[in-house]
């Protein structure tokens, strides 16, 4: 398999991402990962921190695309940046999935209009997995789609459940609607008409998820708006972050509690681990043609290695065929769900 690598992307590229594309190489067997940027400052920087590119192959792309640059320009002024090229040699198949910790919305035009969706996908979606006291659980989407329609959510639905039970193994993941309240008639027009075309396919659709219920593990999949998604996982990890640093502080504010501390040491360990969103690795840009996959923008060496198995994963389970499979015998009203 090879692995095409946005050497650009994110807050620590290009050094972390180089290093954790080195440490890839060891911890995966058969992977070829190819570095997609400028090959002049790649190289210094292999060089000036010693590590080698033995096994790493180098698509020269000039440009940069940063964070602050609108979506739009991974089509236009930054068709040369690592993400564009990275994008580009997928989908002329010179690699087999991308991955990239740099610009979202830009990853999302570049995955729409230049890798395309699945035949019948309305809309690609961010879909990354969040920690649960019951196990992890999707959240599909995160900000992609700000405004959609019915049919789009009802297709997120049926992608999320794909995803779950092929890479995280969920036998028949339980899907809900996020919404103000869990009774069937919640929700504006959008939740009403999501919930009846939800109903009426062969998911195990049980229904709306208040926020409050997500931690509790309530679910395998939550379907939501881009607008809706990105609130709840913004505040899941803002508050997570508050969380922790409120327990640090606690254990550090006397003799007593920092002796506490020391006694529970490994279990404290334990919870910051759960909150870690290193362990759940890359999300996929679900409904893309190919598998392209975001990782977090402050990744760091380690955090590629935890979502090149993320990828992996997503790539050898055949998910977009099955999505493609679904999606084709999907009805909307009296017919066939079409491409728009």
């Amino acid at each position: 398999m090879k692995v095409l690598v946005d050497a650009f992307g994110g807050d620590n590229a290009p050094l972390e991402i180089i290093k954790g594309c080195h440490l890839c190489l060891k911890e995966y067997e058969g992977l070829t990962i190819g570095l997609v940027g400028n090959q002049a400052i790649i190289e210094q920087t292999a060089t000036e921190n010693n590590i080698p590119l033995d096994g790493l192959v180098i698509h020269h792309a000039p440009d940069i695309l940063t964070m602050e640059d609108d979506a739009k320009e991974v089509m236009k002024s930054k068709k040369d940046s690592s993400m564009a090229v990275g994008l580009q040699l997928l989908a002329k198949g010179e690699g087999d999935a991308f991955l990239s910790a740099g610009n979202s919305g830009a990853l999302i035009m570049g995955a729409t209009l230049i890798v395309k969706r699945i035949k019948g996908v309305r809309r690609p979606a961010f879909s990354p997995v969040m920690p649960t006291s019951e196990g992890p659980v999707l959240l599909i989407d995160s900000g992609a789609n700000v405004e959609v329609r019915p049919d789009m959510l009802q297709q997120f639905g049926i992608m999320g459940s794909v995803y779950m039970e092929n890479v995280l193994h969920i036998p028949n993941p339980r899907v809900a609607l996020a919404n103000v309240g869990t009774e069937d008639h919640k929700g504006g027009s959008l939740q009403h008409e999501a919930f009846r075309l939800l109903k009426e396919t062969d998911l195990n659709f049980i229904g709306n998820i208040e926020a409050r219920d997500i931690p509790a593990g309530a679910c395998d999949v939550i379907v939501a708006d881009g607008f809706t998604g990105n609130i709840i996982i913004k505040m899941y990890e803002g508050v997570a972050k508050e969380l922790m640093k409120k327990i640090k502080g606690m254990f550090l504010k006397n003799l007593k509690t920092k002796l506490a501390a020391a006694l529970i040491k490994k279990d404290i360990y334990e919870l910051k681990q759960y909150f870690d969103y290193n362990q759940y690795g890359a999300s996929p840009v679900i409904g893309a043609a190919k598998p392209v996959l975001k990782t977090h923008g402050s990744a760091k060496a380690q955090t590629i290695v935890t979502s090149m198995r993320s990828v992996i994963d997503y790539t050898n389970c055949n998910v977009i065929g099955q999505i493609a499979e679904r999606v084709a015998r999907l009805k909307t009203g009296e017919g066939e769900s079409q491409e728009s």
